[in-house]
Parts: C-alpha cells; structure tokens; sequence
C-alpha cells in the first residue's frame, strides 16, 4: 500500500495561477483544461458570441463583469498523470481567499501580460509564493498583441522579484506578429532551434493548429523573424539561461514559456512542462514543523468553503487538500479541533460548479466534503496518528461597515446569511458590545467584497441590505484587558471576530492607534498578517 501511495503521489500535479487582474488567468485556466481534452471548447470569460462562460467562473456576478471573485477547483488527468488546478481571483481585494488557496499547492503558474509586465497584485502573490518556498513556473501571456521585448520581460522579473529566468520557449516574432515558438527543450534531443507554428482555429474555441519545423524549414518560412528569435536563444545558452531542476525546485529560478491564451498559443508546452516539471506532493510539516509523510495514514486539511455553487446542489462544500495517505469515501476521520469523528459519506470531485462522486484521493489532490459545516477553514483531518496543520492566518481588515436588514420578517434568514458568509471567509463578521448583536460590523481586505457579500445575500438568502461604511483604516489583533481599557478610547473600537473569538481594535489611522497606545500604556496590540505580505 506504501508504494501504492507514493507512486499516486508522484503522479500528482497540484498547481494554482496568479496574477494580476485581467492578464488572463481564467482564460488560461480554461485553456489548460481544453488541451487536457477534459472540455471540447472554450468559453470566453464574458460569454461572447453565444458562448458559455468560462468553467471556472461559476457565481452569477463573476459572469456578469467578467472578473474571478473566489477560488475553484478543477480536476483532470493527462499524460498519465492527474492535474489539480487551482483558478484564483486576481483583484486585490480578494487577496485572502488566494492566500487561502497557494497554502494547498505544490506549484504556482505566474501570469505575466507580455504588454504590461510585472503588476503590484502580481507582485504581493509572488511574495506570498516566496514566503512559503512554492517554486513558480511563469507564463508570459498575451504575445499576440503589442507587447514590450522579451528580454526586456525577463531583466524586469530579475530584478525586481530576485528569480533568475530560464526560458523553456522563446517566441518567434514581436509581440502582435507571434509566428509560434523556439522550443528550447528540443535542445536535450538533438533538435535545437526547432520551432512550433501556430495557426488560430476559427473563433479561438478549440486547440490551435500547430506545425512543427525544423531549423532549415522555419528559417526559410519566417525569415527574419526566426533568425532574430535563434540569436536570442543562443544569447540565453551563454548567459547559462538553462533550465535546472533542483534551483527550480528551491524556488531559486522560474522556467519562462510564452504563448496566448485566448488563442491556444504556448497553451500545450505549458501543460507538458507542468506535468514533467512541477514538483509532486510531498511531506508536508505539520504546526510543529514536523513533516508527515505522503505515506502516513489520511490527512489534510480544510483551505476553501464554498456554499451555493450550483441552484441544483443548495449545499455548503468544504474544499480539503489531501496531504497524507489514501482518502477513500465513507471512511470515518478525526476533526482535529474538537477531536471528534467525522464521517465523509458525500466526498466529490470538483470541475468548476460541476461536481461528481468521488470513491478515493491521494495526497495532491483537492477533495470537496459535502453539508460539512462543523468543519472551519483552516481545520485538519487525520486518521489514525493524530496531525495538525498550520492555521491559516487572516488578513488585517482595511475597511469596516455595520450591515443590517430593514426587513424583520427576513431577520432569520439575515444571520444565517452573515453566518455562511463567515463560515466562508467571504468577509470577516465582527461583534461588539456597543452594537449588540443584531448589527454585525463586517471587516474585509477591499470594499468588493462587500458587494460580494450584500449581492449574494439578496440572491442566494432573499435579504435586502444595507452597509454603513465606519471610519476605521487599519486593525491589529488584542486581548480582552486591553479592550476593556480602549473602551472609550477616541477614534477606536473594539471588537469579537466571530469565526475564531479573536479580539480585534480597528483604528481611524495609524496615528490614532499610536495615540491609543500612548494614552493606555500596556495594552496588547499585534498586526495580524498584512495585506502586502
């Protein structure tokens, strides 16, 4: 069984895509699964031309502006191997449900729009990719329209995020003239400088045509374009811009591939470089730092939950990453925080909303848990040897709103409402003895998720709402005492988080907050995990 277990975890590929807002992540997303042969075409993110939307974004508002606003999950085999991707929401201020879901791969696909570079919320998910050692294979998309050179792109991503790049293909012909590419892994069979022509099918639904030709045959075709692209190439090998294994695993350099997603271009040699090079599931540490073996009994933990994600399936799903041995459906596990069993009679696989029964898992793969609401993000489950997990920590809230109902036959369904969306992590849901009970402040990253929050209370629970926006900026973590003392501290509030009973005070300003500490010598206050970090 051991071995069995092992070999299911080195098949495995867990990977999710970041990027900035609009380089294109779902629309590769959907891409990947399409050269997968897992869909037969792709959806335009808003729909065009009579198409469905894309796979992965499946809540009506995200098919409304054409934007990713929570996480998804897709599962799929190729090539021997089983693929667990994972599409997150690129606005910033959807960063927590992102942090979320890169503490559950192995690997991070960076986005790059070849026109605009490297871009701030880009820029804060890499570091997060960083903090936690996730090595990251780039993508630089968009190479069919005006876009900056490509070494240009590379000396930016040098320098300014410290990867050394060490392109798999190289394009043939500036950006808006993309002929295809040089692919550089030919290099190792003796067939080097041989390039792959793409052609785009009719309205970019399906796998674009592709051609392969040899030196002599792309030179003679694409002439200059070509030659420019060959001393380029030969500019990498002498600089040592050569792919290496164990500096890619240790985070050290990023494999660089370019294409166009909405096209299919390149969208093949990513998936063939994921699957041969992105690392597998492995050990992963515990809350101690103590690694678990992938061939331990069953363990994993809880990173996403997510209710309503079909009209047909009115149901909440907690989304589990398996990190040890063999999940097999029915089995009875142990929920680490309260140490009672669990059972998981409705485990599914998940493609986007879509969902299908799931009868075993190995370590890799994303699980969906169906109707379990004991179960709290962050939360681990384990069979046999007891396991935890680390906790996965919150961002600190930047903007604040007391929300309520005018409609008190609805006050019901209001805090069942608020209680999911908590139980989500879709906003933070705040508590104080000031408001009472009945106004509930809520607390997020960035003022969308509010509209998250409202737009899926009046659609999903019937209950009109209204937000008043509190003037606070910034809150950082405190005790019990300390609030006591705050209580009438100027520009100040106290509050309980309800997930987790943190006590929390949120300030105007961070000027104010300094004036609190001074006024009460004494009092607790700790930042919790930054925006930025």
């Amino acid at each position: 069984m051991s071995t069995t277990i092992r070999a299911e975890a080195a098949a495995r590929r867990t990977f999710a895509v970041i990027s900035h807002p609009d380089a294109g992540k779902s629309t590769i997303t959907e891409a990947l699964a399409l050269h997968a042969h897992v869909i037969g075409e792709a959806g335009a993110v808003h729909g065009k031309g009579g198409r469905k939307g894309v796979v992965s974004d499946w809540m009506a508002m995200e098919k409304q502006r054409g934007i990713s606003i929570t996480s998804a999950a897709l599962q799929f085999s190729y090539d021997d191997c089983v693929v667990n991707l994972l599409d997150t929401p690129g606005h910033a201020d959807f960063s927590e449900d992102t942090y979320r879901v890169l503490t559950a791969v192995d690997c991070a696909v960076m986005l790059i729009d070849a026109a605009k570079g490297l871009e701030p919320q880009t820029l804060k998910l890499f570091e997060v990719c960083r903090h936690r050692r996730i090595p990251v294979i780039t993508f630089i998309n968009k190479w069919d329209r005006p876009a900056r050179a490509a070494l240009e792109l590379l000396d930016e991503i040098e320098e300014r995020i410290g990867l050394r790049c060490t392109p798999l293909t190289w394009p043939v012909g500036p950006g808006g003239r993309f002929q295809g590419v040089i692919d550089r892994r030919g290099d190792e069979d003796g067939t080097q400088n041989a390039m792959a022509h793409f052609e785009r099918t009719p309205g970019g639904t399906r796998e674009a045509i592709e051609t392969r030709l040899d030196a002599s045959q792309a030179r003679e075709r694409f002439g200059e374009d070509y030659e420019r692209a060959v001393e380029e190439v030969e500019l990498l090998r002498e600089i040592g811009a050569t792919h290496d294994q164990k500096l890619f695993e240790e985070a050290v350099t990023t494999p660089v591939l370019f294409g166009a997603a909405v096209a299919n271009f390149g969208v093949r040699q990513l998936l063939d470089v994921l699957i041969k090079h992105a690392p597998a599931a492995t050990d992963r540490a515990d809350i101690d730092g103590t690694p678990r073996e992938v061939d331990a009994p069953f363990s994993g933990f809880v990173f996403k939950i997510q209710a309503n994600m079909n009209k047909a399936h009115r149901d909440q799903v907690a989304f589990v990453r398996v990190c040890s041995g063999r999940f097999e459906r029915g089995m009875v596990v142990t929920h680490a925080e309260s140490g009672r069993p669990f059972a998981t009679k409705y485990a599914q696989s998940m493609f986007g909303a879509s969902r299908d029964t799931l009868d075993e898992a190995f370590p890799g793969d994303v699980i969906g848990l169906v109707n379990a609401t004991a179960l709290g993000i962050g939360d681990t489950l384990y069979v046999d040897k007891k396991v935890t997990y680390p906790p996965l920590p919150s961002f600190a809230p930047e903007h604040f709103a007391t929300i309520r109902t005018d409609d008190t036959s609805k006050a019901k369904r209001f805090r069942r409402g608020i209680q999911q969306l908590d139980a989500e992590g879709v906003v933070q849901v705040l508590y104080s003895e000031r408001r009472g009970d009945a106004s509930p402040v809520l607390a997020a990253v960035g003022t969308m998720q509010f509209e998250v929050a409202t737009h899926r209370l009046s659609e999903e629970f019937g209950v009109p709402t209204t937000l008043d926006h509190l003037p606070y900026e910034l809150a950082r973590r405190t005790d019990a005492e300390s609030a006591e003392k705050m209580k009438r501290a100027p520009g100040a509030e106290t509050f309980v988080r309800a997930r987790d009973g943190v006590v929390l005070a949120a300030f105007l300003n961070k000027w104010r907050m300094q004036t609190v500490k001074t006024d009460y010598p004494g009092i607790m206050l700790e930042p919790l995990l930054a925006q930025a970090e």
